[in-house]
């Protein structure tokens, strides 16, 4: 694998490609509740920022309103929590859109993300990609792991699903939820189930 994947650079033709096949909306921002999120260190509580779902947006919360993005505008928290909720609600494109405008280009969350993000829009090399490079970073990231192996499991290739499966077993047991998660998509794809 190529180190520039490690810093998201990927070929320029791949980027403007997954820009392109970002999912275009109406604008609007939707609030959400507190929610559970899981990192790489464990689960917190939080409450998202509002999400903007115009291309080319990203929610302002001194300014309250979807504003146009600008690198550098926003922190790279408030990018990373507003391109999970993108990818967790099926906004893959513009979840990659604000994954790549973070600063820290290390960042094993945002990595996850992009692989997350990728591999659902069908990019499963770039995605399975992404995740190596977090798991590079932190290889105790329990999500990146199951991810990985999910990735791994919907291209059939089972066999490093079941290597991540093991990964995680041995961080955290066989009643963890990551275990569990991905032990459940090895077999739904075992099965021919997506």
């Amino acid at each position: 694998m190529s180190t520039t994947i490690l810093r998201f650079s990927l070929p320029a033709a791949l980027v403007a490609a997954a820009l392109a096949m970002g999912a275009r909306a109406p604008a609007l921002a939707m609030s959400a509740p507190s929610t559970s999120q899981q990192t790489n260190t464990g689960t917190k509580t939080t409450t998202p920022p509002p999400t903007c779902l115009k291309k080319g947006t990203v929610w302002d919360a001194k300014q309250k309103k979807c504003v146009a993005q600008q690198k550098g505008k926003q922190s790279d928290q408030s990018l990373l929590e507003q391109g999970w909720r993108l990818a967790r609600t099926g906004h893959y494109g513009l979840a990659i859109d604000l994954f790549m405008l973070m600063r820290d280009r290390s960042n094993p969350s945002a990595l996850n993300g992009l692989g997350y993000a990728n591999r659902k829009l069908g990019r499963f090399d770039i995605g399975i990609g992404y995740y190596q490079a977090a798991l590079a970073i932190d290889p105790d990231y329990l999500l990146a792991r199951e991810y990985l192996g999910e990735g791994y499991a919907a291209s059939g290739r089972i066999d490093l699903a079941l290597v991540q499966l093991d990964e995680i077993k041995q961080r955290c047991g066989t009643l963890c939820e990551a275990y569990q998660r991905l032990d459940g998509a090895i077999t739904d794809a075992a099965k021919g189930v997506q």
